[in-house]
C-alpha cells in the first residue's frame, strides 16, 4: 500500500508540475501572437502612410516627349450622291501625329499615297455619312486606319481635324 501511495504522490507533483508548464505555454504563445501582430501593424502602417516609393520612380522617369505633327495638304473634293442632286463639296485640312520625328521622316515619302487613299475614301463619302460628331469620329476612325496600313510598321496616333467644311 505504501507503493501505491507513493505512486499517487507523484502522480500529483507531476500534475502540478504539468500543469504551470501549459499554462506558461499558452501565454507564451499569446505574447508571441501580440508581438506578431504589433510588427504587423507597424510594418502596414510605414508601407501606406511613410513610404514614398511614388517620389523615387517619378524622379527617374524622364519628361514625355511631345507629339509631332505633320500636315497632310488641303484637299477638296466631291462628295457622292444621287444623280439629279447638287453637288456638294467637302473640303478638309488634316493633320498627323505621331510619336517621334523619325516617323515623321519614315511617312513623308508615302505622302502621295496617303493623299491619293484619302481622296479616293473620301469621294465615296455621302453628306449624312458626315453628319454629327459620331459621323466625324467614324471618318477619324477609318482615316487613321487606313493611314496605319499604308505606313506599315510605322503607326500614326491620330488623324486630327484642323477644318472641315461641307458646301
Amino acid at each position: 500500500m505504501a507503493d501505491n501511495e507513493q505512486a499517487e504522490g507523484n502522480a500529483a507533483d507531476a500534475a502540478e508540475v504539468a500543469a504551470p508548464k501549459g499554462k506558461l505555454k499558452l501565454k507564451l504563445m499569446i505574447a508571441a501572437a501580440a508581438v506578431l501582430l504589433m510588427v504587423v501593424v507597424v510594418a502596414a502602417t510605414w508601407f501606406l502612410f511613410f513610404r514614398h516609393a511614388g517620389d523615387e520612380m517619378h524622379a527617374d522617369a524622364a519628361p514625355a516627349k511631345p507629339p509631332v505633327f505633320l500636315e497632310v495638304p488641303d484637299m477638296l473634293v466631291n462628295l457622292s450622291g444621287s444623280p439629279g442632286e447638287r453637288v456638294q463639296y467637302l473640303k478638309v485640312k488634316i493633320v498627323l501625329e505621331v510619336k517621334e520625328e523619325r516617323q515623321l521622316e519614315a511617312i513623308k515619302p508615302t505622302m502621295p499615297r496617303l493623299t491619293d487613299i484619302f481622296q479616293t475614301y473620301l469621294r465615296e463619302l455621302r453628306v449624312s455619312d458626315l453628319n454629327g460628331s459620331a459621323g466625324l469620329f467614324r471618318l477619324k476612325e477609318e482615316l487613321t486606319r487606313r493611314v496605319n496600313t499604308v505606313i506599315s510598321p510605322s503607326q500614326v496616333n491620330a488623324v486630327l481635324f484642323k477644318e472641315i467644311v461641307i458646301q
